[in-house]
């Protein structure tokens, strides 16, 4: 269902406000680089500081401007069932195509109340719920165990996994076989051993800075050109380290500033690079050819 590189997209502010025009000519960007869908309030987007208000904010105004040219699948998870379901509720509502929903964090479910978690979504609202692990920041894994029983339910249609194990691509295929389920990468340094393992994408941190080069190394991928699809690999590879050199996501918003594209501004208690890792941004860049 979904494929290719999917930008997770910064949410640029102004004066500590929503950038509306810095959005939509972001997401403008990413449609012309060959982007092929989009996630607006994942964790790159802040979504974590941002108000309910500014949360549906985004997420219509991302749903517009894509006007259908490309999918839009919004984040929409909390560590509250109740709140992650009023989430997508308002996302099915304004137009999504699906829902990126995360596991619950700080809570620190075990496997039954991740199932639940998921259940009841399942259950509240009907759109294409794609699953979201990234055990690093939410203290608790879902195990491809637990995987294999939510990918039965018919709203849920794939995971976006960032727990930086590629063997669980493999695992998760064996654990659904027969079933429609879409397994996206969640980390840029491995996307395309994600994808030689199985995957059809990456919903992806550096794509908000390279649009092109991500859409142009999947489309490699998919035309069965592995060399050019290396290749390109080996560029953006310096750029998928320098999106973490300092929390995201204030070296993308570095970056694109430098491009005149948005402010560098992040919402407390993210911060922005210091002098010396900026640097060490720019030399990624350069590296990649992209200074």
């Amino acid at each position: 269902m979904f494929h290719g590189s999917i930008p997770a997209l910064v949410t640029p502010f102004k004066n500590g406000a929503i950038d509306r025009d810095a959005f939509t000519n972001l997401i403008e960007r990413q449609i012309e680089g060959g982007s092929t869908a989009l996630v607006p309030c994942g964790t790159t987007g802040e979504s974590a500081t941002l108000s309910h208000a500014e949360h549906k904010e985004v997420v219509e105004l991302c749903i517009q401007v894509a006007a259908g040219r490309v999918p839009v699948i919004a984040g929409a998870g909390s560590n509250s069932t109740r709140e992650a379901i009023e989430l997508i509720e308002h996302a099915k509502t304004v137009g999504a195509d699906a829902a990126l929903v995360i596991c619950p964090y700080y809570n620190k479910p075990d496997q039954a109340g991740l199932e639940a978690h998921f259940r009841a979504i399942n259950d509240a609202v009907s759109l294409p719920v794609i699953l979201y692990n990234v055990p690093s920041r939410t203290a608790c894994d879902l195990l491809p165990e637990t995987v294999a029983k939510l990918a039965s339910l018919p709203n849920v249609v794939g995971i976006k996994d960032a727990s930086n194990d590629l063997g669980r691509v493999s695992m998760h295929a064996a654990l659904t076989a027969g079933e429609q389920f879409t397994q996206l990468s969640g980390e840029d340094p491995s996307s395309l051993g994600h994808r030689v393992m199985g995957g059809t994408g990456c919903i992806s941190v550096t794509a908000n800075v390279a649009p092109d080069l991500c859409a142009q190394m999947h489309a490699a991928f998919d035309a069965g050109d592995l060399d050019t699809a290396r290749a390109l690999d080996q560029r953006l590879i310096h750029i998928h380290k320098a999106m973490f050199l300092a929390p995201s996501p204030g070296p993308a918003k570095y970056v694109l500033a430098k491009m005149g594209l948005c402010s560098d501004e992040v919402r407390l208690p993210i911060v922005a690079p210091t002098d010396e890792t900026k640097a060490k941004i720019d030399k990624a860049m350069t590296l990649a050819g992209l200074s």
